[in-house]
């Protein structure tokens, strides 16, 4: 039986983080994910590190400023896989707060004759307050923009004259959550993916944790970052009770042929009080998005919906001059964000802030990770170690800020030159193709690419510039297994390879797993 000091189960976004920030910290830590890392609700999120600017109407002030914090910390340690982007907020007169904010309340007790309406002296205050509350150095502020002059106009309805921009950044999420597995690997974690955790119970002062397919492991603590599982690793898996529980809510977006011909996304707001973004994506394409309903059933069976799809088209329609269609739709996913139940009657309004519960009554620690958001990740992760050190007589403090995670390490404003050197070193890489792998990886694009002289010397060519040189990495380095894992978690090219490719490049991979 091997014995560690820490036991995470979940492979996403926050399980990771915690992997990462302990192995840091000089412990000795195992992760089991059931699935593939970030198989779930950390590769179907909206792929944004933002403050949150609605969440300011529900008044959630620490959250917005912890994330909006992060946003500048998390862009220096991950220049390749995290950049700027400014979004552009057009000013409509049908826009409304959603019923059960703080802010909207407020709103009809001291402006009843507005009607519920956004007054657009508001939004321009929340969007000051935006730029002050996180030390933002780095990202631009907002400004004012005429759309009868800006570009970002162009793409719009006629009738809407005047936007807001404002800044916050992208992020590759799936990425994301492999960054940090590879980073907890290359100091000493032991990350285990397709290794379902089974049973965990408490023995003496520590824990006996059983994983399929590698027997049982002793922990001296457990953390249960399962995502939208938690409940069911706390009930099941566990065999404890828990007055503290999860709001499974789905958010659906889709993917339509690009929509406008900029590098800057839109936010968008609704009459029914809601909001969702157009952002630009993988060069080609524009994501949509999200929803926020609560979600029934099994957390990996989360779709996006028909009407979710369609109510998408219908609310981004509302703004553009040509409304996008069913016909423009390439491809739709979902998640499922578990949320800490609060009690808030919707969905739209339960907090995404996080709570961390640890529980020592029966001896050897148990955290339990509730909620939280992507942008907040490194904090989270940050909080439950800081919260198990004195359990595991841990010295060292908080190391992560501004770390680079692997590929990361140069200037945040640096993946155009990085870009550059590639293709001076592989004059064969075009320019697209040097952008795609510095994004990917970048610096160790030139890793993926060594001693390669001309394209021949990669191998196999799956199609849309993936080539064996790139799979084999991905396999060696970054626990892919399957065409789906390098497809649509390692990289997005699942929109651009045919279902023929995907199926040969998928054969190959078995394949080469086995030999």
């Amino acid at each position: 039986m091997r014995d560690v000091d820490l036991f995470v189960i979940g492979g996403g976004v926050n399980g990771t983080g915690i992997a990462r920030d302990a192995a840091g910290r000089g412990l000795k830590v195992m992760l089991a994910e059931q699935g593939d890392l970030a198989q779930a609700t950390s590769s179907a999120s909206t792929k944004l590190f933002h403050g949150g600017l609605r969440y300011l109407e529900f008044f959630e002030f620490r959250l917005v400023r912890e994330s909006l914090e992060e946003r500048e910390t998390l862009l220096v340690a991950m220049p390749h896989i995290s950049w700027p982007m400014r979004f552009v907020l057009p000013i409509d007169p049908a826009m409304r707060f959603p019923p059960d904010t703080p802010a909207g309340r407020l709103l009809a007790v001291l402006m009843p004759w507005a009607k519920g309406r956004r007054p657009a002296w508001m939004i321009r205050a929340g969007l000051a307050l935006y730029d002050r509350m996180g030390g933002r150095r780095i990202l631009p502020p907002h400004r004012t923009l005429d759309l009868a002059r800006d570009p970002a106009g162009a793409a719009l309805r006629q009738d809407l004259s005047r936007a807001f921009e404002y800044s916050d950044c992208w992020v590759e999420d799936s990425r994301l959550v492999v960054l940090n597995a590879r980073d907890a690997a290359a100091r000493g974690a032991t990350i285990l993916t397709r290794a379902r955790v089974t049973a965990a119970r408490r023995e003496g002062d520590g824990w006996t944790v059983a994983v399929e397919g590698h027997g049982s492991v002793r922990a001296r603590a457990l953390v249960n970052a399962a995502g939208p599982w938690v409940a069911e690793v706390i009930g099941g898996v566990i065999g404890l009770t828990s007055r503290e529980t999860v709001r499974l809510v789905r958010g659906s977006h889709i993917v339509t042929r690009r929509l406008f011909d900029h590098d800057r996304a839109y936010f968008f707001q609704g009459p029914d009080g809601r909001i969702v973004f157009a952002i630009p994506y993988e060069a080609d394409f524009t994501l949509i998005g999200t929803t926020d309903r609560d979600h029934d059933g099994p957390p990996g069976a989360a779709r996006c919906t028909e009407d979710e799809r369609d109510y998408l088209l219908a609310f981004a329609g509302r703004y553009f001059a040509r409304p996008p269609t069913e016909a423009d739709v390439v491809w739709t996913y979902a998640g499922v964000r578990p949320l800490y139940d609060d009690g808030a009657k919707s969905a739209t309004a339960a907090t995404r802030d996080y709570v961390l519960s640890l529980d020592t009554a029966g001896g050897a620690p148990l955290l339990n990770v509730f909620g939280g958001k992507i942008t907040t990740y490194r904090r989270l992760a940050e909080a439950a170690v800081s919260r198990l050190a004195p359990h595991l007589g841990v010295a060292k403090g908080p190391w992560t800020a501004r770390v680079p995670l692997p590929g990361g390490a140069f200037p945040h404003d640096g993946a155009p030159r990085l870009a550059d050197d590639l293709r001076a070193a592989h004059p064969f890489l075009t320019e697209a193709w040097a952008t795609r792998l510095v994004r990917h990886y970048g610096t160790d694009a030139a890793c993926v690419l060594a001693g390669a002289r001309a394209e021949a010397d990669l191998g196999r060519a799956f199609g849309a510039t993936l080539t064996e040189a790139e799979v084999r990495w991905l396999m060696r380095h970054e626990w892919a297994l399957t065409a789906e894992d390098v497809l649509w978690r390692r990289t997005k090219l699942g929109l651009r390879l045919t279902a023929a490719e995907a199926a040969e490049l998928d054969a190959w991979m078995r394949a080469a797993a086995a030999a």
